[in-house]
């Protein structure tokens, strides 16, 4: 019987006297047909290395090294290496790595993979009260990973695939969709969990894009820009900007020309511009940078 499998799952768990660590946001899921579902909505097969976040006890791990190449799962906490060792002893494709996948040497481990040439993907049910900083760390690494399926809070994974003029669309919107597709592929319900969140999840799934959505002569100062459009949600695009920038007479004279070059309105909210107009905005901003 797969380790999901509730009865499986309790008894390693007893077996071992793990007792979960809430600081770690560790919940283990307890339901094949959706680990399934995420492994073939990740597309994986034998031509392709994977890495994973937070094993747990090896429930998604079992069925990723099913179909992978190679599997290299980041656990952090130590007291799981040696259960992981236990339930995963019947594959040679997987790698237990206890780092933190924050800290971790991503380049030099990836090196480790037996053909490190194949396409990288992540697969991984993130905790989550880190899941935005390791995205955008590993996003932002050098790894050429081509794609991401992950599990989140719902709420999370709404506002990474939020489009303009929408409540979820933000800077972090932004921020992911700069480099990759975003998309919700399905909903997790908390009660498939142990122990179970308090919120539903969702498996979002990201895909590379070939070059980034826009171009920017400025990466950094972008990406300013649409956080500081973001500031106050409820204000205008030129209260955030003048809020930023500063008052005096020179910089409102620059603002209101930046603005009229992009041919954006000082009354509009950042919430209504497309990743587009940001990167057109910022390009006229830049005198202010």
């Amino acid at each position: 019987m797969p380790i999901a499998d509730y009865r499986v799952t309790k008894a390693i768990l007893e077996r071992h006297g793990f007792s979960f660590k809430k600081s770690l946001g560790q919940n283990f899921l307890t339901d094949s047909n959706i680990l399934h579902k995420i492994v073939e909505t990740a597309e994986i097969d034998r031509d392709v290395n994977v890495i994973e976040i937070g094993p747990g006890i090896g429930a998604l791990t079992e069925f990723i090294a099913e179909k992978a190449a190679e599997v290299m799962a980041f656990e952090i906490d130590e007291r799981l290496i040696p259960i992981l060792a236990d339930t995963l002893s019947e594959f040679d494709n997987v790698t237990v790595v206890n780092e933190d996948i924050l800290k971790a040497d991503l380049q030099t481990h990836i090196r480790k993979f037996n053909n490190p040439d194949l396409p990288i993907k992540v697969v991984a049910n993130l905790p989550y009260y880190i899941t935005t900083p390791i995205l955008m760390h590993l996003i932002a690494s050098k790894v050429p990973f081509t794609s991401f399926v992950v599990m989140m809070q719902k709420e999370v994974a709404d506002r990474i695939s939020a489009v303009p003029n929408t409540k979820a669309y933000g800077s972090l919107s932004i921020a992911v969709q700069y480099d990759m597709t975003a998309q919700v592929a399905f909903i997790v319900p908390r009660t498939v969990f142990v122990p179970a969140p308090n919120v539903d999840s969702a498996i979002l799934k990201m895909v590379r894009r070939p070059a980034p959505l826009v171009t920017v002569s400025d990466e950094d100062f972008f990406f300013k820009v649409t956080k500081l459009a973001f500031v106050h949600r409820r204000k205008t695009l030129w209260n955030n900007l003048q809020a930023a920038f500063g008052k005096t007479e020179e910089v409102r004279q620059q603002l209101t020309n930046s603005l009229a070059i992009a041919g954006i309105s000082p009354q509009i909210r950042g919430e209504s511009l497309s990743i587009a107009e940001f990167a057109t905005l910022a390009e006229a901003l830049l005198p202010l940078k």
